[in-house]
């Protein structure tokens, strides 16, 4: 790209000599000598504009077929009938799922109960995530049932069944804009004072108003101009204005340094207040006081129960506490 930049410009001097020797001998005239030498002063910019994307053309064609393969999936079939009910238990009956020919999930079934905390732990690639992602539609399951309110949430509304969950993952996204937007993003219609409301109570109030334009302060895309559990505490904060009844946590915590911890574990407590927990567990010790701890192997429930009862067993879940009482120093 240098070379292109030195070259162009030494182009006159090339062409005035020679379109003036055209000019004596009658080949040409003065005014076509002026056009041209117009010409190539303003074509050299977007002629150098256009090679900076040459290197760029075999991707574009790897992206075009990438979002032709996504356009040409099937769409995940969507209900418009009404959906009633109070109760927000939660029961995967016989779940089985594969990610193309790969089966990961092989007949899950479990209860999540109204109002308790269930934990799901184990080694990476065991299905914990999977499970999480199957409640909130991302996937839909091969066979067996996954059900709300005694419904099947293939038959609920999606933007129903999306106003009955709120998400929390370790990995924020938020968008370049006001934080006051980013928060209200979880109930577009609330009053200023209630998002105000919940980001005191995700324990970003404090940190919003040091910044230059306190709620109206526009951040990075992203969230790049926050640190990253600024960034949680936002998220969770949209989930708080959100006030789904079911709440789905891939522990929040598990990337953060040791001073946002406590404010995100105050954050936490406060968004699940009342609520129907699934959460992904990667510190154990942060599940201890869970109603039901699911131990997940190989796309299988290899072991359920509290945390007395599993360690009382002296199996996986023993192990893994053991393992990681050994190496963090903690004591249950």
């Amino acid at each position: 790209m240098a070379l292109y930049s030195a070259i162009l410009p030494c182009t006159a001097l090339v062409m005035l000599p020679v379109g003036t020797l055209f000019v004596i001998n009658g080949t040409s005239t003065l005014a076509d000598l002026v056009l041209v030498f117009c010409l190539s002063l303003s074509i050299g910019v977007p002629l150098l504009k256009a090679l900076s994307f040459a290197g760029k053309f075999p991707q574009l064609g790897y992206k075009i077929d990438e979002i032709e393969k996504a356009m040409d999936n099937e769409p995940l079939k969507t209900n418009d009938n009404s959906f009633i009910g109070n109760s927000h238990i939660v029961r995967f009956e016989d779940v089985r799922f594969a990610y193309k020919e790969k089966e990961v999930l092989h007949g899950v079934s479990l209860e999540l109960s109204e109002g308790t905390l269930t934990a799901l732990v184990g080694e990476s690639g065991g299905g914990k995530s999977t499970i999480a992602s199957l409640l909130t539609r991302f996937w839909d399951v091969k066979s067996g049932e996954i059900l709300l309110r005694g419904t099947d949430i293939r038959k609920i509304p999606l933007a129903t069944l999306m106003d009955n969950i709120s998400m929390v993952f370790q990995r924020v996204y938020l968008f370049q804009d006001t934080v006051y937007n980013n928060i209200a993003l979880g109930r577009p219609d609330a009053r200023r004072e209630e998002v105000i409301e919940a980001a005191k109570k995700a324990r970003c109030y404090d940190f919003i108003m040091e910044l230059p334009d306190s709620f109206d302060t526009v951040i990075g895309e992203g969230g790049a101009s926050l640190s990253g559990g600024q960034a949680q505490r936002i998220s969770i904060a949209r989930c708080i204005l959100k006030d789904s009844p079911i709440v789905i946590l891939d522990e929040a915590t598990a990337s953060v340094d040791a001073d946002n911890e406590s404010y995100i574990q105050q954050a936490i407590s406060e968004l699940c207040k009342g609520k129907t927990l699934l959460v992904i567990a990667h510190r154990l010790n942060t599940i201890a006081h869970a109603d039901n701890i699911m131990v997940i192997k190989d796309g299988q429930i290899a072991e359920s129960g509290d945390h007395k009862k599993l360690m009382d067993i002296g199996g996986i879940y023993h192990n893994m506490v053991t393992k990681r009482a050994v190496s963090t120093g903690w004591k249950n």
